[in-house]
């Protein structure tokens, strides 16, 4: 009995001594190029980016931030996210409990009828045995290649890449509620600025009546002013329905049936933040993308190694346990009591290539997550760049576009008093009062892309979930 012990003992030991013989090897971050991210215009050395600050920091009207609130605990998609993250969860538990051996317990009863003339139906006289069971079973295998680790580990990347994915769809619903929002609050004030203009149509309309009177003009003149106000009329009925339709879809990201929306004024619902890029190495800890994609190359990694120690022997024991009897009286007695150790090396020989196969496998997937990771930082640098190029864009047009608005509405102005003095016709009078409409809402529509272009900063820099 001794001899028995000392022999698991030492086969305990050794067992415990090959596991620090990792065949597995450690993960170690790419050399990615993260220097020349953004254009050479665009790079700043801030150590600080506009991504590091919170979502209520960049968006500081309570109405939007409100909706944001909601958006955040009702929109389907992040409920949804938040069901796949639970999942992540137990998987990740389920590689912790690697190491632990895995123990289960059965009873079972067994009738056999004898043949008479088989071997033993022919010896014994009763032809009919039952045995009755109760067991126990424990295996664990050793850990000796690293295989149980690199699923551990390969396990908590796949939940952090969840949880990383998770924080994308918060990110991309931030900005597309706060896009939305002011999307329509522009259109609010294009419509009070079409509206205005229509009030004074109207206005035009009777001065033009009252020179066709005088003999200055003619009902051309007459018509052509109407189907100006007409004009103006369609214009407004647009911008209500395309009101109607962006409140919808901003219901959607709320998670809640269409409604209408409560929003703030154009000029109190200003999004002017310090516009701060920061260094392109922060993409690699920021957005979530970006980490979503290295922690897929860290699960690949690990998942090689796993194929790669199937190579190798495998070391298990199993110790089963119980009591067995063919009296069911005498089940419960010390003469019932079995046991059993089982242990050795299992080495892979031929198994159809299977085995090679798996480890080809996981080293085209683990490359095909690096360029995967090489390219989401791609994509990242031309975001950000993008957005970048749009909001200096759309600033320098807001400032030339402000002085064409001021020069086109002087310009009407002073045709409605020249053409009431004859010295101008209705078409110039027509002609000055469009391209003044038509500047006006292209200015607030330069403002709004002015928003759109930060938001899509904030969004590409990674900011918005934290």
């Amino acid at each position: 009995m001794k001899n028995k012990i000392y022999k698991v003992g030492f086969l305990v030991l050794t067992t415990t001594l090959l596991q620090s013989c990792f065949v597995a090897k450690d993960y170690q971050r790419p050399e990615v190029k993260t220097d020349k991210l953004y254009r050479s215009e665009l790079s700043t050395t801030d150590s600080l980016s506009m991504a590091n600050l919170s979502w209520n920091k960049i968006f500081t009207d309570p109405v939007l931030q409100a909706y944001i609130q909601k958006g955040l605990s009702n929109n389907l998609d992040i409920r949804i996210a938040m069901q796949n993250l639970t999942a992540a969860e137990a998987t990740m538990k389920q590689g912790k409990a690697g190491y632990f051996p895995t123990l289960s317990v059965s009873t079972d009863w067994t009738h056999q009828e004898l043949s008479r003339n088989s071997q033993f139906g022919a010896i014994v006289r009763d032809r009919s045995v039952d045995q009755f069971q109760l067991a126990g079973s424990l295996s664990w295998e050793a850990d000796i290649w690293g295989k149980i680790r690199s699923n551990k580990r390969g396990a908590q990347a796949a939940f952090l890449q969840t949880q990383a994915a998770n924080q994308a769809i918060k990110t991309q619903l931030i900005a597309s509620i706060a896009a939305t929002y002011y999307q329509l609050v522009t259109i609010d004030e294009q419509i009070k600025i079409a509206e205005n203009t229509l009030t004074n149509r109207d206005k035009s309309i009777e001065t033009i009546l009252a020179l066709k009177k005088a003999g200055l003009v003619t009902e051309v003149g007459v018509k052509q002013t109407e189907a100006q106000k007409y004009a103006t009329e369609l214009i407004i009925a647009d911008l209500k329905n395309s009101t109607l339709l962006l409140e919808n879809t901003l219901c959607a990201l709320l998670g809640q049936g269409p409604t209408s929306i409560e929003r703030a004024s154009f000029p109190n619902s200003q999004l002017n933040p310090e516009i701060t890029v920061g260094v392109s190495s922060s993409l690699l800890r920021n957005r979530p993308d970006v980490i979503a994609a290295e922690y897929n190359l860290i699960t690949n990694f690990e998942m090689t190694n796993v194929a790669k120690s199937s190579f190798y022997p495998s070391l298990k024991v199993t110790a089963t346990g119980g009591l067995q009897s063919i009296d069911i009286q005498k089940w419960l007695s010390a003469n019932s009591i079995f046991a059993s150790v089982i242990t050795g090396l299992t080495q892979p020989i031929f198994n159809q290539r299977q085995i090679k196969t798996r480890y080809e496998i996981a080293k085209v997937n683990q490359e095909k997550a690096y360029l995967q990771f090489e390219q989401s930082l791609l994509t990242a640098g031309k975001e950000v760049s993008d957005a970048m190029a749009l909001y200096k864009n759309e600033t320098y047009k807001i400032s030339v576009r402000e002085k064409q608005v001021e020069a086109l509405t002087k310009a009407a102005n002073y045709s409605d008093e020249l053409l009431t003095y004859g010295l101008a016709n209705y078409l110039e009078v027509l002609t000055s009062k469009n391209d003044a409409l038509n500047a006006e809402l292209n200015l607030v529509d330069n403002k709004y892309q002015q928003y759109k272009a930060i938001i899509q900063l904030y969004r590409a820099l990674g900011g918005g979930w934290q």
